[in-house]
């Protein structure tokens, strides 16, 4: 097998620099083992070596005299006329500069400037710049994009180029090639870890509490050693189980429940986004051990409550923290949203908290009426820590919040164990304790629990806030907690 080529030089000592002299130079393949490649102009060789077929005009790029640049080639059979081809061009002495391409004008149509072998660069009567290739693969006309100059240098424009002529020269269309890199890159993005994060920007965008967030971004960070780099669309329920077994295996139990729920919810973003097709956690009910229920410690009995409150008052810590277990049982708001409370949510004058949509766990705004008591107890703690944006400033940061651990560490010193006490019980101590008083609607006391109506159709109706019970119901409640204390 033969394939003419032909060669041009251009000779800057002509009368004209851009004349040209073509000289035809012959590529024989012989079709032994070694596939031995000779380049010859006819009857003197000056290159010879092997290569592979598809590779015959790469070898003739990198063998050529210099001065010497593919013009045109075609493969000959047999007795088949030498006919010209424009499949590649290198046309060097008609090669753009930095210079050109950065003062050429737009006119009134697309203004096509040649930097030769097919590679132009476009200017759009917009002023914009694009570079192209056009070639020819299986007889038809094509044009591969490579993008925006100057963002493309003509350097990184040429190495693109050189890059989808090879491509040509093996028989492959640079354009699928180019689209099979979009659609490798395209499955390399669709990462649990990276579904994941996509899913929980979403629920931030939908509202969702910032301590409900930061509780799923703590669960799906316990997965992502295991799955987070794989693809979700090859992952399959034994690979969501191992580090669902990881945690299990530690005792977290409710956390590894809770684990595959925010991994399933993920899946079906996933699902809906149309890069899985199915929910692998469906199929691993019952695998997991099922943790026993087991309900938040709470004091139920006025008599200990008393002894709690009074240990309480008798606490000698920071200002911030005294002052925050002193509200914790008198309010009863859930302790991260009173942990994280600012002066800009507290009226004093009007006797009202107002705790913004996006710190309630329902992302739905909530009042709490507040008693004298509250009120004396925020005053003289803005006395104290006032110019700290945050209500409870810890004792080293004072623009954070005091932390987590601070008020179930306050009650543990003061002698009650977790089992007996934690900070979130005091929502059921109150809850109990006001309804078997006898004295509150119970819809008066779940509203000011912050509840929501379980059942769908009376939520849809029973919109009322009840201010006037609660404001009178938590004015009661503080006063009923002074007595325990005094009993």
């Amino acid at each position: 097998m033969k394939i003419r080529v032909s060669l041009v030089q251009f000779r800057p000592w002509a009368p004209s620099p851009l004349s040209p002299r073509f000289s035809p130079f012959v590529i024989e393949l012989f079709s032994d083992q070694k596939q031995y490649v000779t380049v010859s102009n006819g009857s003197q060789p000056f290159a010879t070596g092997s290569d592979k077929h598809e590779n015959l005009l790469v070898f003739l790029l990198e063998h050529a005299p210099k001065c010497w640049y593919i013009h045109d080639h075609v493969r000959i059979l047999k007795s088949e006329p030498y006919s010209t081809s424009s499949n590649i061009c290198t046309n060097r002495a008609m090669q753009l500069t930095d210079i050109q391409c950065k003062t050429a004008k737009p006119g009134e149509k697309v203004r096509k400037l040649s930097d030769g072998g097919g590679l132009q660069l476009w200017i759009q009567p917009t002023g914009s710049k694009q570079w192209r290739l056009a070639y020819r693969y299986n007889g038809k006309q094509k044009l591969y994009a490579i993008g925006p100059y100057p963002l493309i240098t003509l350097a990184e424009a040429r190495e693109s180029a050189n890059d989808a002529r090879k491509h040509l020269t093996r028989g492959v269309d640079p354009m699928a090639v180019k689209r099979e890199k979009k659609i490798r890159a395209a499955a390399e993005a669709h990462t649990f870890k990276n579904i994941a994060e996509e899913f929980v920007d979403k629920l931030r965008k939908e509202g969702r509490a910032e301590t409900t967030l930061s509780k799923i971004e703590w669960l799906l960070a316990l997965a992502y050693p295991d799955i987070g780099s794989r693809r979700v669309s090859e992952l399959k329920p034994a690979d969501i189980l191992a580090p669902l077994r990881r945690v299990e295996a530690k005792g977290q139990y409710e956390s590894a429940r809770r684990l595959r729920s925010t991994i399933g919810s993920v899946f079906r973003y996933a699902v809906a986004s149309a890069r899985a097709e199915f929910d692998p956690t469906a199929s691993l009910q019952g695998a997991l051990i099922t943790p026993k229920s087991k309900p938040r410690a709470a004091i139920v009995d006025p008599k200990i409550l008393g002894a709690v409150l009074r240990a309480i008052d008798g606490y000698e810590g920071h200002v911030s923290l005294c002052a925050a277990l002193k509200l914790l049982p008198m309010l009863f708001p859930r302790p991260g949203e009173l942990r994280h409370a600012t002066w800009s949510e507290f009226d004093l004058d009007n006797a009202v908290w107002s705790i913004p949509a996006e710190r309630m766990k329902m992302c739905r705004p909530h009042l709490v009426p507040l008693p004298r008591q509250a009120i004396g107890i925020l005053r003289d703690l803005h006395a104290a820590t006032g110019n700290a944006p945050v209500v409870f400033p810890g004792p080293r940061a004072p623009d954070r919040p005091i932390s987590e651990s601070a008020m179930p560490a306050a009650l543990r010193y003061m002698g009650f164990p977790k089992e007996q006490v934690v900070p979130h019980g005091f929502r059921a101590t109150a809850s109990t304790l006001l309804n078997e008083s006898g004295k509150w609607n119970a819809d008066v006391i779940e509203r000011q629990l912050a509840h929501l109506e379980q059942n769908a159709i009376r939520r849809v109706y029973a919109r009322g806030e009840y201010m006037d019970d609660r404001i009178k119901m938590m004015q009661w409640w503080a006063d009923y907690l002074d007595k325990l204390k005094k009993a």
